[in-house]
């Protein structure tokens, strides 16, 4: 029998593998600590069934994420440069696009809807999706540019799913 032997990335996680069977970190992106912990970050149990019923094509629960907010103008708040981080979802159904920080939603727009297209989707690293749009188009009092970035695997996939989306 081969002896286990700590890894020394793994190490520092109490991960151990034999030297035939080695479990790569960088294959699996984890979930938020938050997640594994408290379980934030699900899709809101308010919206699940309404996105279960239109068919769910693509999400992830669980992820970490940021949301930008530059020269953002508002009744009663302005922010020259304001990022917040947060444990969240994103969903892609037939006919919803969707992503939310605990239980808010940040973005639910429907996939044939003109404020879809205002979305500006990229990947700004392999595993990480950022969306970027002017606030005015979501509501009229709203001005300034606001950057949703969220951090998961599957980031190339949703980008594909996504109309209007530059790859």
């Amino acid at each position: 029998m081969e002896a286990l032997t700590p890894k020394s990335r793994e190490s520092n996680l109490g991960i151990f593998a034999t030297n035939q069977n080695y479990l790569s970190l960088e294959k699996v992106m984890k979930k938020s600590l938050f997640y594994r912990l408290f379980g934030w970050g699900k899709i809101p149990k308010k919206y699940l069934p309404i996105l279960e019923d239109e068919g769910i094509v693509l999400h992830e629960d669980g992820i970490s994420g940021s949301i930008t907010f530059k020269s953002f103008r508002a009744p009663g708040r302005y922010h020259s440069w304001k990022r917040n981080w947060f444990v969240g979802s994103i969903v892609i159904t037939d006919k919803t696009f969707a992503a939310f920080s605990l239980m808010k939603p940040l973005i639910y727009v429907l996939l044939d809807q003109k404020e879809m297209l205002e979305l500006h989707c990229t990947l700004e690293k392999e595993n990480t999706l950022l969306i970027t749009y002017d606030a005015s188009a979501f509501n009229d009092k709203w001005s300034g540019t606001i950057e949703c970035r969220f951090k998961t695997d599957k980031a190339m996939l949703f980008l594909e799913k996504l109309p209007g989306s530059v790859a």
